[in-house]
């Protein structure tokens, strides 16, 4: 993303558009951001054609709110700051309650083009599924700080039938007991507050698990 982008999310962020829609002219814009109207009107324009904003007209009055994409765009940045000014983080400790998926968790794993870079990269074959846990709203904010971080890439692949996607891969460890990784599709079909979990054995059976169960999951933040 271009920073000048960034620059004026910040912008409107701190006139409160990450939450809702909020009134503005693109005079106001750019005398915030330190640019001439027409540059704030035509960065108003690309940025709206990438999704980071959302405009409306209501009556003479017009309004505008960031998107979800571009608080995860800002949310991103934050993180990244995080990581620069402050003590560095060795791991992280995630907590979400246990649930049954959609079952593709196991249709993906068991594919021999992912299992072979899981084995080479993560050091281990992994049980055909994954462990599927819903986090607090608490721990999202840890969720998100983890897509900063390094992490074990993937890599996508075709077959015959179809393309698989890339995955970004976080070594863990369940509950203080268990070795294994956090799995973060690149396209996921969950939201970002549900985290998937492969690992040599199965968890459920393993640590006696059932649904609504609260799961510990501790990430380590340096990949090797």
């Amino acid at each position: 993303m271009k920073s000048s982008h960034l620059l004026t999310l910040y912008k409107l962020a701190e006139l409160g558009a990450n939450e809702k829609h909020v009134p503005y002219t693109t005079e106001d814009v750019a005398k915030n951001v330190g640019v001439s109207q027409q540059t704030a009107s035509r960065r108003l324009i690309q940025m709206q054609h990438e999704g980071l904003i959302e405009r409306m007209k209501e009556g003479r009055n017009q309004t505008i709110q960031i998107t979800s994409e571009g608080v995860r765009e800002l949310t991103g940045m934050y993180n990244v700051l995080k990581r620069v000014f402050e003590a560095p983080k060795t791991d992280l400790l995630l907590r979400g309650v246990l649930f049954t998926g959609l079952a593709e968790g196991s249709y993906y794993v068991s594919k021999e083009g992912y299992r072979k870079q899981f084995r080479a990269k993560l050091g281990f074959d992994p049980f055909p599924g994954t462990l599927n846990i819903r986090l607090s709203k608490e721990d999202l904010s840890e969720r998100r700080l983890l897509e900063g971080y390094p992490s074990v890439y993937i890599e996508g692949f075709q077959n015959q039938k179809r393309s698989y996607g890339p995955a970004k891969c976080y070594k863990a460890i369940v509950e203080e007991k268990v070795p294994a990784a956090i799995i973060l599709p690149i396209r996921a079909h969950y939201g970002e507050d549900v985290i998937e979990i492969i690992s040599p054995e199965s968890l459920r059976k393993r640590l006696n698990l059932k649904d609504g169960d609260v799961v510990r999951v501790r990430t380590f933040l340096n990949p090797n």
